[in-house]
């Protein structure tokens, strides 16, 4: 007689050995890989932060290097003052309010004379110059004298630019001739960076981007931004509350810290005429110096390092702007222990909760395997009287264990069709996206479509002022809205972005007006959202702003993916394109941005605003820009 036992018995064993065997590993692979996938997890942190802050740092002074190249073009700006004192006076107010980290904007001239228009908006500056709470800007003028001290005159101006008070005089020894930036623009004949440097009004540590004019190389107009400004930018707490970064300059100078502590004294060194150097700082800098000597880790490689027994995760990575501030390098440092404390911390917790189903599945198991095994018998006895063809009785009773009545379910089915002698299952008729022969993907074709991008400006911003799910019902009813419509209009809406939704026309179905269609679909869009900004309105919901970016040219379109996973979608330079086209809207203030090619095809139905051409971010030759205004009556 072979040995054997009951159900109940295999399926208790099975199930715990099962619980045993998976809980194992996974609670084992849980403590010897959790600190690495922290650390990897904090790694690509890094990594993004280091990025936010090289575009945040780029972004600070390129504005600065905007502002000097214009300003190295302007005519009026080459006569000494106080000739056309109003034009140079105006031009530089439209300056400091287009470049919000720039500090001050000014020009030095050849015979000594000096025009400087400083933003008081900052604390430290409206103390410095003592200036009156109303003042919103600082007009400073240096004329020379013949035989005596320049005159230095300080005038304060409201935010309409109007005098405040008297303007103050006094002599100075200021020479602009003799200042970094002056000699260094005259040396170089191009655009240059300095710094840093204390200035000569607020007496404040500072870098500068300056340019000689092009019309006379003698005369040299510069923007000053703060090192305090530039420290602003530097903030990684997100990270970790102990993270900090910096950054070094040419030479391993300390240019700028998160810490306010060591930001204050680098301001004081600088103050006092000394040069920040890494060495006189923290050993952190000392360490990320050394690393900037590395090729290993000087282009934004990770290094650990140890700080004094203890370990830290270090990022350095160089930042410049069209071959100014050379050098330059931004620096994140994070505690090891920051980063696996709260991993450490999830794993205790997750230790404990499978604890506690490990005991809760044994238990189950035993309850399970009971009842089981108890329906595996009922089931027996149905299939035995099936076999019998004894179809007297009602079948098996429901179970609430699926599979039980699944099988119930077959058994009944079996009972059904042997009474009928017949069996039919009807199969939905389904379309073919793959093969007859079975291949497991449908290969993706070039053809002509058109692409439409949106995207809600400031959502970011929409997002941190509401809770999650106000957010999710917003977006609820502005993607119904805007599907509802791309699909009006012929238009196959391939996914969601985010806030963002990506349209194609004339695919999978052939649309030969698909650039009249996605034009029409883009302006319904708008006004559709303009229809529910009014609702929002009156329900206090936020408006949401969408910019339209519409591209067409030919593609790849079809099942791009794994072969166990597909995605339907349209990838190529057309796709690209009409994405970059969404993003300018942003720079041009505007709503609906085309290609030159969806104009040229549509123009006789549509009104378009000539925009111009201009570059787009990943390729090299510029797009024919147009602003899509409205649909021609008649």
């Amino acid at each position: 007689m072979q040995w054997s036992r009951p159900l109940r018995v295999h399926l208790s064993v099975l199930v715990v050995a099962l619980l045993l065997m998976t809980a194992m590993p996974i609670i084992w692979m849980a403590f010897s890989q959790g600190r690495e996938a922290a650390v990897l997890a904090g790694a690509k942190h890094m990594r993004e932060m280091s990025f936010r802050l090289i575009e945040g740092y780029r972004n600070a002074l390129e504005g600065g290097h905007e502002a000097v190249g214009l300003g190295s073009t302007v005519p009026q700006l080459i006569s000494a003052p106080p000739a056309d004192l109003m034009e140079k006076r105006q031009f530089f107010v439209e300056v400091l309010r287009s470049v919000s980290n720039a500090t001050s904007i000014y020009a030095g001239y050849p015979d000594g004379s000096y025009l400087q228009l400083i933003n008081t908006g900052r604390d430290y500056v409206r103390q410095s110059l003592s200036a009156p709470a109303e003042a919103n800007f600082a007009i400073r003028t240096i004329t020379p004298r013949q035989g005596l001290q320049a005159l230095s005159t300080l005038q304060f101006l409201d935010r309409e630019t109007r005098p405040i008070g008297e303007p103050k005089s006094e002599p100075t020894s200021f020479d602009p001739r003799q200042r970094p930036w002056y000699q260094a623009a005259l040396q170089s004949g191009g655009p240059v960076s300095v710094g840093p440097f204390v200035t000569g009004t607020v007496k404040v540590p500072t870098l500068a981007l300056a340019a000689s004019m092009k019309d006379d190389r003698r005369v040299v107009v510069g923007v000053n931004i703060h090192l305090q400004t530039v420290s602003r930018l530097l903030d990684p707490r997100e990270i970790s509350p102990r993270a900090r970064s910096f950054i070094i300059g040419e030479g391993d100078m300390l240019v700028a810290h998160s810490d306010p502590s060591i930001m204050g004294r680098i301001l004081g060194t600088w103050s006092g005429g000394r040069s920040a150097d890494a060495g006189s700082r923290d050993s952190e800098v000392q360490a990320v110096a050394r690393l900037r000597k590395d090729p290993r880790y000087a282009n934004g490689g990770l290094a650990e390092i140890d700080l004094d027994g203890e370990s830290y995760l270090a990022q350095v990575a160089p930042v410049s702007l069209d071959g100014l501030f050379k050098g330059s390098s931004v620096a994140i440092v994070v505690p090891l222990d920051d980063l696996v404390s709260q991993a450490n911390r999830l794993l205790v917790r997750n230790l404990m909760i499978a604890a506690g189903f490990l005991v809760a599945g044994v238990l189950g198991s035993l309850m399970l395997s009971r009842v089981v095994s108890q329906k595996l018998y009922r089931l027996a006895d149905e299939a035995r009287r099936i076999g019998d063809l004894n179809f007297a009785g009602k079948g098996v009773a429901h179970s609430w264990i699926t599979e039980i009545n699944t099988l119930g379910a077959a058994l009944s089915a079996s009972r059904r069709a042997i009474v009928q002698f017949a069996l039919y299952v009807p199969r939905e008729v389904v379309r073919r996206i793959i093969d007859p022969e079975g291949g497991a993907v449908v290969k993706g074709r070039r053809q002509e479509v058109t692409a439409l991008f949106t995207d809600i400006r400031d959502f970011t911003t929409i997002s941190e002022q509401h809770s999650p799910e106000d957010v999710v019902d917003i977006l609820s009813a502005y993607f119904e809205l805007l599907n509802a419509i791309a699909e009006e209009h012929g238009g196959t809406v391939v996914q969601y972005l985010g806030d963002s939704i990506f349209v194609i026309w004339n695919a999978p179905v052939e649309d030969p007006r698909h650039i009249e269609n996605g034009c029409r679909c883009a302006l319904a869009m708008k006004a559709g959202v303009d229809r529910l900004n009014a609702s929002n309105r009156q329900a206090g919901r936020p408006e949401l702003f969408t910019r339209f970016g519409l591209h067409t040219g030919p593609a790849v379109v079809g099942s791009i993916g794994a072969v166990s996973r597909q995605q339907y979608t349209a990838m190529g330079d057309t796709i690209n394109v009409a994405s970059r086209l969404e993003g300018l809207n942003k720079e041009y203030n505007t709503s609906i941005l085309v290609s030159g090619d969806v104009h040229q095809a549509a123009a006789d139905v549509f009104d378009f605003r000539a925009i111009g051409p201009v570059q787009v971010k990943g390729r090299a030759a510029k797009i024919d820009l147009w602003e899509l205004v409205g649909e021609r009556a008649g």
